[in-house]
Parts: structure tokens; C-alpha cells; sequence
């Protein structure tokens, strides 16, 4: 490689023409839209807030339906994180899609005063609590605690707040297909 090769090199350019905030109930399919959506853009990032949440490699806590005022924090220091990484993305012109598990409305605040000034979309997956239990039983990944109480959370905390998509007979891209539709 030239010496020379990185100069005067720009990174951030044009921003991005829109960012997204994927969020549901675990198994609500959030992973799945959140990366199929990026896929759709010329440029386009997947920030899972669990991968986020899997770089605390010491002394992590995980979200849990006891109080935990640590794992409450570290969902906070997640939430910011992946504001951070979605705000560079955009400035780079890159499209960011962040996907996270949000259902009470103090979590979601927080995510929109950290994305303040993104041109944001904020979709809500709500699939029928039993499509997300059958999701939830073929996944390969394994929750360690049953997770279906938020549904009645996110539906009472989060009404009226952002774009709701009921996925349960839609597939992968045709739930895409809908979101970019509401543009």
C-alpha cells in the first residue's frame, strides 16, 4: 500500500438519507428486518444493540425480569453506544439501522435524545405474542428467561409512538418491503 494512500482521504461526506430504531419484544424478528433493511441501501449498517451489550466481555449484566440497576444502566450505556456508532455511520453517509429490545417509554426517550437530529424512523415490530413463541422455540439462539410479559409493556408503554408493523403473516421482505413503503 502507497504511503501516501490515506491522504487527503474524507471520510465523512454526504450523511446518510435516513436512520432507523428497530425495536419489539425478543423474538419479535428485530435481527432478522433490522439486517435485511440495511441490505436494501446502497450503504447500509446493522447495529445490534446484543452485540453492543456482548462487548462488555467482564462483569456484563444481562437484562433480567428481577430489578437490576446495573443490567438497567448497561441497557442505558448500549442505547448510547449504539446512538454513537449510528451517528458516525450517518455522517459517513452510510444508512444505520440500530435493532434493540425496547418496550418501556423512559428506554425509548433515551434513545431519541441521542439520536436527536438523525432524519429518524422509528419502526415498532409487534407480531402476535403466539408467532413470537413459535419464533421463539425455532431460534437457534436461547433465551434464558421467558420474555413474552413485555408485549403487554411495549403495547401500553409505546402506543401511538412510531411506525407499528404486526409481521405475523408477513415474511422477511415483505415486512422490508412495508417499511420502506412508509418511508
Amino acid at each position: 500500500m502507497p504511503e501516501n494512500s490515506f491522504q487527503g482521504l474524507v471520510v465523512d461526506t454526504e450523511p446518510a438519507s435516513d436512520a432507523y430504531l428497530v425495536i419489539g419484544i425478543p423474538g419479535s424478528g428485530k435481527s432478522s428486518v433490522s439486517a435485511a433493511l440495511a441490505r436494501r441501501f446502497p450503504l447500509g449498517a446493522h447495529i445490534e444493540g446484543d452485540h453492543i451489550q456482548e462487548l462488555i466481555v467482564s462483569g456484563g449484566h444481562l437484562p433480567s425480569p428481577e430489578e437490576d440497576l446495573e443490567a438497567d444502566r448497561q441497557l442505558l450505556l448500549r442505547a448510547r453506544n449504539a446512538s454513537v456508532l449510528a451517528r458516525s455511520f450517518h455522517a459517513a453517509g452510510v444508512v444505520p439501522v440500530i435493532d434493540d429490545v425496547v418496550v418501556r417509554r423512559a428506554h425509548l426517550d433515551y434513545y431519541l435524545e441521542q439520536l436527536e437530529g438523525l432524519p429518524l424512523h422509528l419502526i415498532v415490530l409487534a407480531p402476535t405474542a403466539d408467532v413470537v413463541a413459535r419464533r421463539v422455540a425455532e431460534r437457534d439462539k436461547v433465551l434464558a428467561d421467558d420474555w413474552s410479559f413485555l408485549d403487554e409493556a411495549m403495547r401500553t408503554e409505546l402506543d401511538g409512538l412510531g411506525t407499528w408493523f404486526d409481521s405475523s403473516e408477513m415474511t422477511l421482505g415483505e415486512t422490508v418491503d412495508a417499511i420502506l413503503a412508509k418511508g
